[in-house]
């Protein structure tokens, strides 16, 4: 049972997804910094002063000036500025995703294999797909023309 589950972690695929997970999270915080550090401040000021990461909704609790005060006394807060950033950092991982995959995509395309003779043609009968060797077709029976 030891040997089969070395065997599993062992295997390239397994050691491929920790490694995509490991850099997948150091590229989440990336993305984080650049979303909260670069791109929401000057997005907030061209909306008028806004702090995105300031939005929210006192549910239950009082009133309170940010959102760190109300999380502080315990307030129920429904906190749509910081599911606006998610949803930015989802939208750039996203891209940038994109881009990786389909830039890998044309290092790894293969050249469309060189065209051989045929191998197959069409019953003249029944327009079914049977071998160029054929003297009958398999499906309507007809004898063909060589």
């Amino acid at each position: 049972m030891w040997d089969d589950f070395k065997k599993f972690v062992m295997r390239g695929s397994v050691l491929d997804l920790a490694i995509g997970i490991i850099i997948g999270a150091a590229f989440t915080a990336v993305v984080n910094s650049l979303v909260n550090d670069i791109l929401m401040p000057p997005i907030g000021l061209l909306l008028g002063g806004v702090d995105f990461s300031n939005k929210f909704i006192v549910l239950k609790g009082g009133t309170y000036d940010s959102l760190q005060a109300a999380k502080a006394a315990g307030a129920t807060t429904l906190n749509y500025g910081l599911f606006i950033n998610s949803i930015i950092s989802f939208l750039i991982v996203a891209v940038v995703i994109f881009f990786i995959i389909r830039w890998f995509n044309t290092l790894t395309a293969r050249p469309p294999a060189p065209a051989g003779p045929p191998t197959t043609k069409e019953c003249p009968y029944c327009f079914s797909i049977i071998s160029i060797r054929a003297t009958r077709c398999p499906a309507c029976t007809s004898e063909l023309k060589a």
